[in-house]
């Protein structure tokens, strides 16, 4: 008795997909896992895990904060980069914060734009390690140094006879006194909680900050991922003398293992040198244990 077409189709159809499934869903994957076991692969294959007394601590490939229950960053360890995903270096929030360079005026005093985040940073980790941590289109209160200025417009839409000026991220409940005493012969204000400034000319002073800051970029701004584990050895310089400090070592000792792990340019031409923080740290907490 012949099968009708119908079904004949049917359990060809049927037999591609066993024969498929074994293949792609079995064969495949396990070839690759294979694969990926051998010398020199493993490693990387497997999540670049590392691990400290036989538990696993992190992974090469992913930053992690060296912070107190507080956030206030740990003096006997480099610190990372700043993060932003989720609560800082978490893989399931991977993220930027999406804020550009247009982002300077902030909402309100913990709203903050860009411009005031990377100001406040920038002073923060200057007193931590003892570097001036002035940066340009910031005030040494750290925030923006943005200025809102009322007044009639010219046809290039400047203000050249302004009526009123306000320090749009100096918060009269946080400051009374802005940076900046006058402009163009004006009282400089601080700006009141609910004050409008959508129809003032938007004013970025670049204030007398050294055009290269002490505070690198990286220490101030996260990475397109949240997930950056290196930071630049300009960055890791200026921590030097603090780690050194706190474990009671010599800084000659701290560099070393510093160079130890600093990696240069991919294939020789490819991104910019960069020392892994997580790395540093264990072998510093390896070699030179903590004794605070």
């Amino acid at each position: 008795m012949r099968m009708s077409t119908w079904i004949r189709q049917h359990v060809a159809a049927l037999r591609a997909l066993l024969v498929l499934t074994v293949i792609t869903g079995i064969v495949y994957p396990l070839a690759v896992f294979a694969v990926a076991q051998l010398p020199g692969l493993k490693d990387r294959s497997n999540g670049s895990l590392l691990e400290r007394d036989g538990t696993t601590v992190g992974s090469s490939l992913i930053g992690q904060a060296f912070t107190d229950s507080d956030g206030n960053p740990l003096r006997q360890y480099f610190q990372s980069r700043p993060s932003a995903a989720g609560d800082g270096y978490d893989p399931m929030s991977t993220a930027a914060s999406n804020l550009g360079p247009e982002s300077i005026v902030d909402s309100a005093p913990d709203e903050t734009a860009l411009l005031s985040t990377v100001c406040a940073r920038s002073k923060a980790v200057g007193e931590l390690e003892g570097v001036d941590g002035s940066r340009p289109f910031c005030t040494p209160g750290g925030v923006g140094a943005v200025l809102a200025v009322f007044g009639p417009r010219t046809a290039a839409g400047e203000v050249d006879q302004p009526v009123r000026v306000v320090s749009v991220n100096e918060f009269c409940s946080v400051t009374r006194t802005p940076f900046l005493a006058e402009y163009k012969g004006v009282q400089v204000d601080c700006r009141g909680a609910d004050e409008d400034v959508s129809q003032a000319r938007i004013v970025p002073i670049r204030g007398a900050a050294p055009e290269h800051p002490a505070v690198p970029a990286d220490a101030v701004t996260a990475s397109g991922s949240g997930l950056d584990p290196n930071i630049t050895p300009d960055y890791a310089a200026i921590q030097l003398a603090r780690v050194a400090k706190a474990r009671n070592i010599s800084e000659d000792q701290v560099h070393a293992l510093v160079d130890a792990h600093t990696d240069g340019r991919t294939l020789g031409f490819l991104g910019e040198p960069r020392v892994n923080v997580v790395q540093l740290n264990l072998d510093l907490d390896a070699k030179y244990p903590f004794q605070g």
